[in-house]
């Protein structure tokens, strides 16, 4: 202890106990503004870099759009192109509910039941629609099994 007055236990947890650094405004505000230069910086790199890669890559851009408006929608549509037939055939009613034409009574009526929720004429839906989807209701349940 004669040592200057620091013990062996002083120097031994010294590296634990929290060191006391206070800072003053003018550093805090340098650190702050250096750090928002750099920020910025960034961003405005950030859209140089993507005005050049538009610019570069504008003539590929046409051509991909000429290519997309050269293919065929209708295979990308989980829809059915196309009005009703004059009599409705079984592929047609199937298409109309969603469902194999081979289907059971009980899918066909799921099925039905689900769809009419959706197009119902009282909840907004048309009444043609409805008419065309009890139509393919009752010639699936007419042909189908069980």
């Amino acid at each position: 202890m004669a040592n200057g007055g620091v013990t062996v236990d002083d120097m031994r947890y010294a590296e634990y106990t929290p060191k006391t650094t206070v800072r003053s405004d003018t550093d805090i505000d340098r650190r702050l503004g250096g750090t928002l230069i750099a920020v910025g910086l960034g961003v405005a790199a950030a859209g140089f870099a993507g005005r050049y890669a538009f610019h570069l890559w504008k003539p590929l851009g046409q051509v991909f759009s000429e290519t997309v408006k050269k293919m065929p929608t209708s295979g990308f549509s989980s829809y059915y192109k196309g009005g009703f037939e004059q009599k409705m055939s079984k592929r047609e009613a199937s298409l109309v509910l969603g469902i194999s034409p081979t289907s059971t009574k009980a899918k066909v009526r799921e099925a039905h039941r689900r769809i009419m929720v959706l197009n119902h004429p009282d909840k907004g839906g048309s009444p043609y629609l409805a008419a065309k989807i009890n139509e393919a209701k009752d010639l699936l349940d007419k042909e189908s099994r069980r």
